[in-house]
């Protein structure tokens, strides 16, 4: 069974958009219990992990914005690439371009996600002033 790429899309927005503006409880909602997240920085972790990191990206930031690059539908997923702009709380400022491979399993949650940048880059949030 496929998924449909209406349904797709709307994943994609409502992924980010969660993202952008914090809510937790949507990103979770959104993924599969089985999801497998790779990383270009320390490889593949399971749902837990990856959101124990997603929440301290979202705790560590006053603000988070998406600039989309490119996105491109396939069967069941998305490529995206797209700037990852944001601010820390300890005034550090990022814009880490990304590139992310997204899989939705037949419910149409979130099934695994390929994500590539620079972890160098989110040095500035990591930064204790």
């Amino acid at each position: 069974m496929t998924v449909a790429d209406d349904t797709v899309a709307e994943v994609a927005d409502r992924l980010f958009g969660a993202i952008e503006s914090g809510d937790h409880d949507a990103i979770r909602r959104l993924w599969n219990d089985d999801i497998v997240v790779w990383k270009v920085a320390d490889g593949e972790r399971d749902k837990d992990r990856a959101l124990r990191v997603l929440d301290w990206f979202i705790d560590t930031t006053t603000q988070r914005r998406y600039e989309i690059l490119d996105r491109q539908l396939f069967d069941g997923g998305f490529v995206q690439q797209h700037v990852l702009h944001a601010t820390g709380h300890n005034g550090g400022v990022i814009a880490m371009r990304v590139g992310i491979v997204i899989k939705l399993g037949a419910n149409g949650l979130i099934s695994r996600i390929d994500e590539y940048f620079d972890p160098a880059e989110i040095a500035p949030l990591l930064d204790q002033r």
